[in-house]
């Protein structure tokens, strides 16, 4: 598969939209993975002696079906090393990197690559949000363990990344680059994003994204197969010592003391695409955007059904969804 990707919520001004899949495999864990455009295209490529062999079998109606099988890809692990022109990465577009058959260490190698690579942005999406806060607890649990208080985490995910990529023979191996000199934790280049379809898997995923440390927030909810609301995770809130939330705007925010509460900073929404996809309806984007506006986060429309026929030229949307707007 090419670098360079067509997935428009990578596209930022002043950067290039690449994919990196550093792993390979998955398994169907909710009803948003039904119609998987990476289980089909694995599909195409899992003969033997192709990348996606023993990942996927094919079924009687000739679908293809995830086996469960997980794999870490050192070439590709190694690739943005190599990359010097800023460019915005969406981590993973084959795969989860929270998936469970991934161990912590091999994350971290993942999240090692990325701290080496300062001028490029990585975008990580996941349906497994809470196995993704389990593992920022290791990190967490690892550095005590190791004594490391002032810049806890550098070690851990600098060594996993060295170890992989020595083990796998890497001419990255033996010359990584150091990361942790001006760094900082979380990783000012990496957005977290968890994929949500409806309400039940919104409800269930959001909490755990917002309990993980990133730089940027975000949602994927894709393919919409029903209703959100999604206000209480927009909105930068105010925890206060007696258990309220109350919003920015709230006249006690600045006068009640608390703790303030993450916030989504971008919503990126669009219909089903591929055989057997399920409806769409607009009011559901509507309401979405309209739920951002009043927070004030950033809205994306990836894809829409129009007429019948699915869309991704924002030019054939309705007026009102022509909507691509990144954090700021």
């Amino acid at each position: 598969m090419a670098d360079d990707t067509p997935i428009s919520w990578t596209h930022r001004a002043g950067t290039r939209g690449r994919t990196w899949n550093p792993t390979d495999g998955c398994q169907v864990c909710s009803p948003g993975c039904a119609n998987c455009f990476a289980m089909r295209f694995a599909g195409r490529f899992s003969k033997p002696g192709l990348r996606y062999h023993g990942l996927v079998t094919i079924a009687k109606n000739k679908r293809a079906i995830w086996t469960g099988e997980g794999r870490l890809d050192i070439g590709k692990l190694a690739k943005p090393l190599s990359w010097k022109q800023p460019s915005t990465i969406f981590v993973n577009s084959m795969s989860d990197l929270f998936y469970e058959e991934f161990s912590n260490e091999q994350i971290a190698a993942v999240f090692g690559v990325m701290a080496a690579c300062p001028q490029h942005v990585f975008q990580i999406l996941t349906k497994r949000a809470r196995r993704m806060r389990e593992w920022f607890a290791w990190v967490d649990r690892e550095s005590r363990h190791r004594g490391s208080w002032t810049t806890p985490h550098w070690s851990i995910i600098e060594d996993a990344a060295r170890d992989e990529l020595v083990a796998g023979g890497s001419r990255w191996g033996k010359r990584f680059p150091a990361t942790a000199a001006g760094r900082s934790w979380p990783l000012s280049n990496v957005w977290l994003g968890t994929s949500t379809e409806n309400q039940e898997t919104f409800d269930e995923r959001v909490e755990y994204l917002l309990a993980c440390p990133a730089a940027i927030y975000f949602l994927s909810v894709e393919p919409l197969l029903g209703p959100i609301d999604a206000s209480h995770a927009l909105r930068r809130m105010l925890r206060t010592h007696d258990g309220r939330l109350l919003r920015n705007d709230h006249p006690d925010a600045r006068s009640t003391g608390g703790v303030w509460r993450r916030h989504v900073d971008q919503v990126i929404v669009g219909a089903e695409s591929g055989p057997g996809a399920r409806p769409c309806d607009d009011a559901w984007l509507r309401s979405l955007r309209d739920q951002c506006r009043a927070a004030g986060v950033a809205f994306f429309v990836k894809q829409l059904v129009v007429d019948g026929r699915l869309r991704k030229d924002k030019r054939e949307f309705p007026a009102d969804l022509r909507i691509q707007e990144f954090p700021q």
